[in-house]
């Protein structure tokens, strides 16, 4: 994400709490494309407090049928004894490569130091010729499509030393943020989270999120195994509750605003509150659907406005839905409205933030440069915030 991370004093990156799984349902309905859901993490005794717009971190373990897929294609069995960075003592090998250490893409570094072990000459110059800096954009490619394994299968006649020697060579296992769907109003010992379970295939191989798909398949029910810190974020409501907010959040992205929505409508603020929300389709993947239109009908969500790509011949999003609101979005940001965006930032937040460029450009009859400088303000005031990964 994007937002500068603090982290709490008594649960950290190095001390993380070990909690439990309370609730793990999806979201779609059957017939959805997506396989998203709804996690509770308990999060009594470990003495945390959150705030909406916080973000939960989660340090996953891998899948042991990828750590023994792994370790069938090295000269050891997994019970070598090995040290990791800042652990008191050694560890099997095979806990290591399944709760310490990535397995999945590895960086250039990984690459370099199979060249130096690499046994044969042929295997040698192939690894050296990918590291060149002519080929760069070919290096990139080959390893955006492989993992541990795949490189393993790709290089057999790479030698390592021993299991110290091979796990000296891994990242560590770093740990997963998700923004937190849920307020501390209604669940001070809960965190919710709205997870989008990944799977996937590269170079003819079945690939899934490492994280997404241990909450989602991996950890048993009420089990404290589950190693988690709380990430602050800056990323928040307004201190006046009488502001109105525009919220932006298709799929995953409607966590924040789900914490925000319940925030609002336990507290005494006359701030209207404004969600944009879309997916595929409507019938299968109106995450969270049921509460939004509740919140709707109480008053506690002023204007709902949907984009479902997938219902139509077209495919509409999010920012064509501002687009038009057109009229509507420039008077309430004109009359001092807070704007968020959560979710995907390699096109929806782009795709957002020209559409609102454009509307304080067109609405607010600026020049290109004056609607530029308008929405800087907003983002200098905090009235234009982004949660986006």
């Amino acid at each position: 994400m994007t937002n500068e991370i603090e982290t709490t004093a008594v649960y950290s990156k190095e001390n993380p709490f070990l909690s439990s799984i309370l609730e793990n349902r999806r979201l779609n309905k059957a017939g959805s494309e997506k396989d998203t859901r709804h996690i509770a993490v308990d999060m009594s005794g470990s003495g945390i407090t959150y705030e909406v717009g916080d973000s939960l971190a989660i340090f996953p373990s891998n899948d042991g049928r990828a750590v023994e897929e792994l370790l069938s294609l090295l000269p050891f069995d997994g019970d070598e004894a090995v040290q990791l960075p800042k652990e008191e003592k050694p560890i099997p090998v095979r806990e290591a490569l399944t709760r310490g250490l990535s397995i999945t893409m590895q960086p250039r570094k990984f690459l370099q130091a199979m060249a130096e072990r690499a046994t044969g000459s042929a295997e040698r110059e192939r690894l050296e010729a990918l590291l060149q800096p002519e080929a760069r954009a070919e290096l990139t490619e080959y390893l955006k499509n492989r993992e541990c394994v795949d490189l393993l299968e790709d290089f057999p006649g790479v030698r390592f030393s021993g299991p110290q020697d091979f796990v000296d060579q891994l990242k560590r296992m770093v740990p997963r943020l998700y923004s937190i769907a849920s307020s501390p109003v209604l669940f001070p010992e809960e965190v919710h989270l709205t997870v989008a379970v990944v799977r996937y295939q590269t170079n003819n191989r079945d690939r899934v999120g490492v994280c997404s798909t241990y909450l989602a398949d991996r950890v048993e029910k009420g089990v404290n195994e589950v190693p988690v810190f709380l990430a602050k974020s800056h990323f928040g409501l307004p201190e006046d509750p009488d502001r109105d907010i525009i919220m932006v959040g298709p799929g995953t992205g409607i966590a924040p605003f789900r914490a925000f929505l319940q925030e609002r409508a336990a507290g005494e603020g006359k701030g209207k509150n404004w969600l944009f929300f879309g997916d595929q389709r409507r019938e299968y993947d109106y995450l969270y659907g049921d509460e939004l239109e509740r919140y709707r009908a109480e008053g506690n969500l002023e204007r709902l406005s949907l984009a479902f790509s997938r219902d139509q011949e077209t495919k509409i999003y999010v920012q064509h839905r501002m687009l038009e609101e057109a009229e509507a979005l420039w008077e309430w940001i004109r009359d001092g409205a807070f704007f968020y965006v959560c979710g995907d930032a390699h096109r929806m937040a782009k795709d957002v933030d020209a559409a609102l460029q454009r509307i304080v450009r067109e609405q607010g009859g600026m020049s290109e440069e004056e609607a530029a400088n308008y929405v800087k303000l907003m983002r200098k005031e905090k009235r234009y915030q982004r949660d986006v990964y």
